[in-house]
Protein backbone atom coordinates (compact mmCIF):
# COMPACT_ATOMS: atom_id res chain seq x y z
CA UNK A 1 0.00 0.00 0.00
CA UNK A 2 1.09 3.41 -0.78
CA UNK A 3 1.87 5.60 2.14
CA UNK A 4 2.90 9.12 2.17
CA UNK A 5 0.20 12.31 3.01
CA UNK A 6 -2.53 13.83 0.95
CA UNK A 7 -1.85 17.15 -0.41
CA UNK A 8 -5.37 19.18 -1.06
CA UNK A 9 -6.01 22.00 -2.05
CA UNK A 10 -7.17 25.02 0.05
CA UNK A 11 -9.65 28.03 -0.95
CA UNK A 12 -7.97 31.45 -1.07
CA UNK A 13 -8.03 33.34 1.82
CA UNK A 14 -9.53 36.38 0.27
CA UNK A 15 -13.21 36.57 -1.34
CA UNK A 16 -13.62 36.02 -4.91
CA UNK A 17 -13.48 39.34 -6.55
CA UNK A 18 -15.98 39.38 -9.84
CA UNK A 19 -13.23 40.75 -12.76
CA UNK A 20 -13.77 44.17 -14.61
CA UNK A 21 -15.89 44.34 -17.52
CA UNK A 22 -19.26 46.28 -15.83
CA UNK A 23 -21.53 46.83 -18.75
CA UNK A 24 -21.92 51.01 -19.61
CA UNK A 25 -25.54 49.38 -22.08
CA UNK A 26 -27.54 47.57 -19.25
CA UNK A 27 -29.93 50.20 -18.19
CA UNK A 28 -32.63 48.89 -17.10
CA UNK A 29 -33.10 50.14 -13.16
CA UNK A 30 -34.28 47.41 -11.27
CA UNK A 31 -32.92 43.42 -11.40
CA UNK A 32 -33.47 40.55 -9.38
CA UNK A 33 -31.64 37.76 -10.26
CA UNK A 34 -33.02 33.94 -9.24
CA UNK A 35 -30.31 31.54 -8.52
CA UNK A 36 -30.40 27.65 -7.19
CA UNK A 37 -27.26 25.89 -5.92
CA UNK A 38 -28.49 22.55 -7.88
CA UNK A 39 -30.75 21.64 -10.42
CA UNK A 40 -34.14 20.31 -9.79
CA UNK A 41 -35.60 22.42 -7.43
CA UNK A 42 -37.93 24.23 -9.30
CA UNK A 43 -36.12 27.16 -10.23
CA UNK A 44 -37.27 28.09 -13.56
CA UNK A 45 -41.06 27.52 -12.37
CA UNK A 46 -40.33 29.91 -9.72
CA UNK A 47 -38.47 32.63 -11.80
CA UNK A 48 -41.52 32.81 -14.43
CA UNK A 49 -44.45 32.63 -12.20
CA UNK A 50 -42.41 35.68 -10.08
CA UNK A 51 -42.17 37.32 -13.45
CA UNK A 52 -45.66 37.14 -13.86
CA UNK A 53 -46.93 37.92 -10.43
CA UNK A 54 -44.50 41.21 -10.86
CA UNK A 55 -46.49 42.01 -13.76
CA UNK A 56 -49.73 41.22 -12.28
CA UNK A 57 -48.57 44.04 -10.50
CA UNK A 58 -48.32 46.80 -12.94
CA UNK A 59 -45.22 46.35 -13.49
CA UNK A 60 -43.11 45.80 -17.43
CA UNK A 61 -41.66 42.95 -16.60
CA UNK A 62 -38.89 41.32 -18.39
CA UNK A 63 -37.61 38.07 -18.14
CA UNK A 64 -33.63 36.36 -19.16
CA UNK A 65 -33.55 32.86 -19.73
CA UNK A 66 -30.05 32.67 -18.55
CA UNK A 67 -29.62 29.13 -18.46
CA UNK A 68 -28.13 28.63 -21.56
CA UNK A 69 -28.15 24.95 -21.72
CA UNK A 70 -31.76 24.12 -20.50
CA UNK A 71 -33.95 27.68 -21.51
CA UNK A 72 -37.08 26.34 -20.45
CA UNK A 73 -38.69 29.52 -20.01
CA UNK A 74 -40.63 29.97 -23.48
CA UNK A 75 -42.23 26.47 -23.25
CA UNK A 76 -43.19 27.39 -19.47
CA UNK A 77 -44.81 31.22 -21.43
CA UNK A 78 -46.44 29.34 -23.95
CA UNK A 79 -44.39 31.09 -26.46
CA UNK A 80 -42.19 28.26 -27.71
CA UNK A 81 -42.61 28.82 -31.18
CA UNK A 82 -41.78 32.29 -31.72
CA UNK A 83 -38.49 33.63 -32.80
CA UNK A 84 -36.44 36.87 -31.97
CA UNK A 85 -36.23 39.63 -34.26
CA UNK A 86 -34.25 42.86 -34.20
CA UNK A 87 -34.50 46.37 -35.28
CA UNK A 88 -32.32 49.99 -35.19
CA UNK A 89 -32.67 49.62 -31.85
CA UNK A 90 -31.98 46.09 -31.15
CA UNK A 91 -33.29 42.77 -30.59
CA UNK A 92 -36.97 42.70 -29.57
CA UNK A 93 -38.11 40.40 -26.96
CA UNK A 94 -40.86 38.15 -27.19
CA UNK A 95 -44.65 39.09 -26.06
CA UNK A 96 -46.24 37.06 -23.70
CA UNK A 97 -50.34 36.91 -23.01
CA UNK A 98 -48.70 37.26 -19.64
CA UNK A 99 -47.23 41.25 -19.61
CA UNK A 100 -43.92 39.60 -19.54
CA UNK A 101 -41.13 40.01 -22.77
CA UNK A 102 -38.56 37.45 -22.58
CA UNK A 103 -35.44 35.96 -24.34
CA UNK A 104 -33.95 32.83 -24.23
CA UNK A 105 -31.89 31.10 -26.00
CA UNK A 106 -35.07 28.40 -26.67
CA UNK A 107 -35.73 31.15 -29.39
CA UNK A 108 -32.56 31.10 -31.29
CA UNK A 109 -32.20 27.06 -31.42
CA UNK A 110 -33.58 25.09 -34.32
CA UNK A 111 -35.58 22.11 -32.30
CA UNK A 112 -36.43 22.19 -29.10
CA UNK A 113 -34.06 19.22 -28.84
CA UNK A 114 -30.91 20.75 -29.88
CA UNK A 115 -28.16 21.23 -27.61
CA UNK A 116 -25.92 23.88 -26.68
CA UNK A 117 -22.12 22.76 -26.87
CA UNK A 118 -21.10 25.79 -25.67
CA UNK A 119 -17.95 26.78 -23.82
CA UNK A 120 -18.02 29.55 -20.91
CA UNK A 121 -16.94 32.05 -23.36
CA UNK A 122 -19.63 32.12 -25.78
CA UNK A 123 -21.84 31.60 -23.23
CA UNK A 124 -20.54 34.69 -21.70
CA UNK A 125 -21.35 36.73 -24.73
CA UNK A 126 -24.67 35.68 -25.05
CA UNK A 127 -25.46 36.49 -21.60
CA UNK A 128 -23.98 39.90 -22.29
CA UNK A 129 -26.03 40.46 -25.56
CA UNK A 130 -28.78 39.77 -23.64
CA UNK A 131 -28.22 42.25 -21.11
CA UNK A 132 -26.64 44.74 -23.43
CA UNK A 133 -28.33 44.41 -27.01
CA UNK A 134 -31.70 43.89 -26.17
CA UNK A 135 -34.56 46.37 -26.34
CA UNK A 136 -35.60 47.02 -22.82
CA UNK A 137 -36.63 50.22 -23.16
CA UNK A 138 -39.70 51.27 -20.88
CA UNK A 139 -38.92 47.72 -18.75
CA UNK A 140 -39.20 48.19 -14.67
CA UNK A 141 -37.40 45.30 -13.58
CA UNK A 142 -36.09 42.32 -15.07
CA UNK A 143 -35.83 38.51 -13.37
CA UNK A 144 -32.68 36.87 -14.60
CA UNK A 145 -33.74 32.84 -14.67
CA UNK A 146 -29.65 31.99 -13.64
CA UNK A 147 -28.53 28.51 -14.73
CA UNK A 148 -27.93 26.29 -11.60
CA UNK A 149 -25.14 26.62 -9.56
CA UNK A 150 -22.02 28.96 -9.30
CA UNK A 151 -20.19 28.96 -12.33
CA UNK A 152 -19.39 30.71 -15.43
CA UNK A 153 -22.69 32.46 -16.24
CA UNK A 154 -23.52 33.53 -12.83
CA UNK A 155 -20.29 35.14 -12.82
CA UNK A 156 -20.71 36.57 -15.90
CA UNK A 157 -23.97 38.30 -14.92
CA UNK A 158 -22.18 39.33 -11.52
CA UNK A 159 -19.55 40.77 -13.56
CA UNK A 160 -21.39 42.77 -16.19
CA UNK A 161 -24.03 43.78 -13.50
CA UNK A 162 -22.33 44.25 -10.32
CA UNK A 163 -25.03 46.48 -8.74
CA UNK A 164 -28.36 44.47 -9.22
CA UNK A 165 -30.91 44.74 -6.94
CA UNK A 166 -30.36 41.59 -5.19
CA UNK A 167 -30.67 37.48 -5.08
CA UNK A 168 -33.05 35.03 -4.33
CA UNK A 169 -32.35 31.51 -4.11
CA UNK A 170 -34.39 28.49 -4.37
CA UNK A 171 -34.00 25.69 -2.27
CA UNK A 172 -35.65 22.39 -1.64
CA UNK A 173 -36.41 20.94 1.99
CA UNK A 174 -33.63 17.82 1.42
CA UNK A 175 -30.28 18.27 3.29
CA UNK A 176 -28.72 18.05 -0.25
CA UNK A 177 -30.59 20.63 -1.95
CA UNK A 178 -29.87 23.19 0.92
CA UNK A 179 -26.03 22.21 1.19
CA UNK A 180 -25.99 23.40 -2.52
CA UNK A 181 -28.23 26.41 -1.71
CA UNK A 182 -25.55 27.52 1.01
CA UNK A 183 -23.31 27.48 -1.92
CA UNK A 184 -25.46 29.80 -4.12
CA UNK A 185 -25.08 32.51 -0.66
CA UNK A 186 -22.12 32.40 -0.25
CA UNK A 187 -21.09 33.12 -4.08
CA UNK A 188 -23.73 36.13 -3.84
CA UNK A 189 -22.11 37.55 -0.67
CA UNK A 190 -18.71 37.02 -1.90
CA UNK A 191 -19.59 39.16 -4.75
CA UNK A 192 -21.17 41.28 -2.81
CA UNK A 193 -24.64 41.07 -3.83
CA UNK A 194 -27.55 41.69 -1.75
CA UNK A 195 -29.14 38.35 -1.21
CA UNK A 196 -33.12 39.32 -0.99
CA UNK A 197 -34.16 36.33 0.89
CA UNK A 198 -34.69 32.38 0.31
CA UNK A 199 -38.10 30.39 -1.28
CA UNK A 200 -38.50 27.10 -0.08
CA UNK A 201 -39.99 25.20 -3.41
CA UNK A 202 -41.85 21.41 -3.22
CA UNK A 203 -42.54 22.35 0.03
CA UNK A 204 -44.84 19.46 0.52
CA UNK A 205 -47.25 17.76 -1.18
CA UNK A 206 -51.01 18.51 -1.21
CA UNK A 207 -53.35 16.03 -1.96
CA UNK A 208 -55.77 16.96 -4.38
CA UNK A 209 -58.70 15.00 -3.26
CA UNK A 210 -58.27 15.40 0.54
CA UNK A 211 -56.20 18.72 0.75
CA UNK A 212 -53.71 16.58 3.65
CA UNK A 213 -50.14 17.66 3.25
CA UNK A 214 -47.26 15.08 2.64
CA UNK A 215 -43.90 16.29 3.50
CA UNK A 216 -41.87 14.35 1.00
CA UNK A 217 -38.53 16.37 0.63
CA UNK A 218 -38.58 16.78 4.84
CA UNK A 219 -39.61 20.30 6.54
CA UNK A 220 -38.72 23.75 7.24
CA UNK A 221 -35.12 23.57 6.03
CA UNK A 222 -35.15 26.58 3.78
CA UNK A 223 -36.50 28.55 6.78
CA UNK A 224 -34.00 27.23 9.19
CA UNK A 225 -31.74 27.78 6.13
CA UNK A 226 -32.61 32.02 6.03
CA UNK A 227 -32.15 32.09 9.62
CA UNK A 228 -28.66 30.44 10.22
CA UNK A 229 -27.98 33.19 7.40
CA UNK A 230 -29.77 36.22 8.83
CA UNK A 231 -31.98 36.38 5.94
CA UNK A 232 -35.53 36.95 5.31
CA UNK A 233 -37.64 33.39 4.62
CA UNK A 234 -39.89 34.88 1.56
CA UNK A 235 -42.28 31.82 1.79
CA UNK A 236 -43.04 28.25 0.79
CA UNK A 237 -44.20 26.80 -2.72
CA UNK A 238 -45.96 23.39 -1.96
CA UNK A 239 -45.85 20.78 -4.32
CA UNK A 240 -49.47 21.28 -6.33
CA UNK A 241 -50.03 18.83 -9.55
CA UNK A 242 -51.30 22.04 -11.52
CA UNK A 243 -48.08 23.72 -11.01
CA UNK A 244 -46.41 21.37 -13.01
CA UNK A 245 -49.44 20.47 -15.43
CA UNK A 246 -49.87 23.71 -16.16
CA UNK A 247 -46.39 24.90 -16.87
CA UNK A 248 -46.31 22.38 -19.40
CA UNK A 249 -49.07 23.72 -21.10
CA UNK A 250 -47.33 26.90 -20.98
CA UNK A 251 -49.41 28.81 -18.39
CA UNK A 252 -47.97 29.83 -14.66
CA UNK A 253 -50.21 29.11 -12.06
CA UNK A 254 -50.23 32.26 -10.59
CA UNK A 255 -52.64 32.82 -13.45
CA UNK A 256 -55.20 30.06 -12.65
CA UNK A 257 -54.21 28.90 -9.24
CA UNK A 258 -56.16 30.88 -6.08
CA UNK A 259 -53.65 29.47 -3.72
CA UNK A 260 -50.60 29.72 -5.68
CA UNK A 261 -51.10 33.58 -6.74
CA UNK A 262 -51.78 34.20 -2.86
CA UNK A 263 -48.72 32.86 -1.90
CA UNK A 264 -46.61 34.63 -5.38
CA UNK A 265 -47.91 38.10 -4.38
CA UNK A 266 -47.00 37.56 -0.59
CA UNK A 267 -43.29 36.74 -2.09
CA UNK A 268 -43.45 39.60 -4.57
CA UNK A 269 -44.35 42.10 -2.14
CA UNK A 270 -41.33 41.37 -0.02
CA UNK A 271 -39.10 40.91 -2.44
CA UNK A 272 -40.03 44.71 -3.52
CA UNK A 273 -39.48 45.60 -0.08
CA UNK A 274 -36.27 44.14 0.11
CA UNK A 275 -34.98 45.26 -3.05
CA UNK A 276 -36.30 48.82 -2.32
CA UNK A 277 -37.84 49.04 -5.78
CA UNK A 278 -40.30 52.23 -6.08
CA UNK A 279 -42.99 53.48 -7.57
CA UNK A 280 -44.87 50.19 -7.94
CA UNK A 281 -47.93 50.87 -10.30
CA UNK A 282 -50.95 49.18 -8.40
Amino acid sequence: MAKGTIKTNTPPPAPVVAPPGKSTKYKVKYTITVMSGKGGVGKSTVAVNLAVSLARKGLKVGLIDADINGPDDPKLLGVSDLKLYADEEGIIPAETRYGVRVVSMGFLIPTEDTPIIWRGSLMHKAIQQFLEDVNWKDTDVVVLDMPPGTGDVALSVAQLIPESNGVVIVVTPQDVALLDAKKAINFAKQLKLPVLGIIENMSGFVCPHCGNVTYIFKNGGGEKSAKEYNLPFLGKIPLIPEIAENGDNGIPAVVINDKIREIFDSITDQILKEAQIENIKQ
